[in-house]
């Protein structure tokens, strides 16, 4: 019955949602026809499912709530622009009223190249990109989980500090299983019993930050919504620490295995350094493969279950009564999509940590 009940209420918010949207195109995007004598043509804008999807993924300088009645509710974001002709800008991001007028010189785009971006333009009528540091969607989405990581873990340690020989509780008994499962199952049998210690903590740390975030993206409401981990720069960076932790902790086995690989034909090593540059190249295909992995595995689960709910909207353009009655049919498919999608946002997270882990145990491999 809590089942059948969830599912209903998820109906419902889709039927709102669909007349919040209906409303509110009927209100914004019927345009007049300028210049005309009578104002009784109107054209109106057609839903356009692949700007709905790219607007939900993507980064934004407010925290969009809902839209109902042809008003958006949103949480304001600080604006932060450097320019170098007007100097430092710090304002709320309500001040751009949704991107439709300028503020303080600045305007922020809702169309073009620069779409989603701060521009300013410059004396000549240039469009000129200012450094834009302003604390937008994903950034909070960043600060949020790791202020949450943070009260977890400091809390936890500081219990197993004050109580070293009692049995866990609380949120011990919640994080101590991943730790464990971290520790023997990836540290130990990839990076090896005598030299897995220092690394737990890199590996505790990327493990949990995927898996917090992941979990985080597919909540729909505040806090929850961003898609952060299916941002190509955050999986850079996190790829990055590990190449930089692969490269640093590299043996000389490791690398004497990429430069003069034993057991491989001479003449694929010399003249021709045919080999050598297969295994320096692997050195960066490593990481990159990482990056991508996580972010289009994260990303198509959002762009996936967007597209479901876009269905809607397309169907309600043909009609209402269509738009009400696949959105039955819609919300079934997004409910066994976000039950898939707490499938994987573990694994994801899982396969990244065990990887980096095989990365830097390879590295520190002895030779037998």
């Amino acid at each position: 019955m809590k089942s059948i009940g969830k599912i209903l209420l998820s109906i419902a918010i889709i039927a709102f949602s669909f007349n919040a949207y209906s409303e509110e195109h009927n209100a914004q995007d019927t345009v007049t026809n300028e210049g005309a004598e009578h104002h009784d043509s109107h054209e109106t804008a057609e839903f356009n499912p692949g700007t709905f999807i790219l607007d939900h993924i993507g980064d934004s300088h407010d925290w969009h709530i809902l839209t109902y009645d042809g008003h958006h509710v949103s949480i304001p974001l600080p604006v932060i622009v450097y320019s170098e002709h007007t100097g430092l800008h710090f304002f709320m991001s309500y001040n751009f009223e949704h991107g439709h007028a300028e503020y303080e010189g600045l305007t922020l785009e809702l169309e073009g190249d620069n779409k989603g971006k701060i521009t300013e333009k410059t004396e000549n009528g240039e469009v000129y990109l200012p450094i834009d540091i302003s604390i937008s969607k994903n950034v909070l989405s960043l600060l949020m989980s790791l202020s949450l990581m943070m009260w977890v873990f400091i809390s936890v340690a500081r219990k197993y500090k004050a109580n070293p020989r009692t049995a866990p509780s609380g949120m011990q008994n919640v994080v101590e299983p991943f730790i464990l499962f971290i520790r023997d199952d990836v540290a130990k049998a990839a990076i090896g019993e005598k030299k897995y210690g220092k690394f737990m903590p890199y590996l505790l740390t990327i493990f949990f930050f995927i898996w917090i975030n992941n979990m985080l993206g597919i909540i729909p409401l505040f806090p929850g919504g961003a898609n952060l981990t299916g941002n190509i720069a955050v999986t850079l960076v996190l790829a990055v620490f590990t190449f930089v932790l692969t490269t640093i902790n590299g043996n000389k086995n490791y690398w004497k295995h990429i430069i003069n690989a034993p057991g491989v034909p001479w003449w694929l090593k010399f003249p021709i350094p045919l080999m050598p540059v297969v295994e320096i190249m692997g050195v960066f295909t490593k990481p990159f493969v990482l990056m991508v992995r996580l972010f289009a595995n994260i990303t198509a689960g959002h762009i996936i279950i967007m597209g479901f709910m876009s269905l809607i909207f397309i169907f309600g353009n043909m009609s209402v009564a269509a738009g009400y009655g696949f959105s039955v049919v819609s919300v079934l498919f997004v409910i066994f999509m976000t039950v898939l999608e707490l499938l994987v946002a573990f694994i994801q997270a899982y396969v990244f940590t065990l990887l980096s882990a095989l990365y830097i145990g390879m590295a520190m491999e002895e030779h037998h």
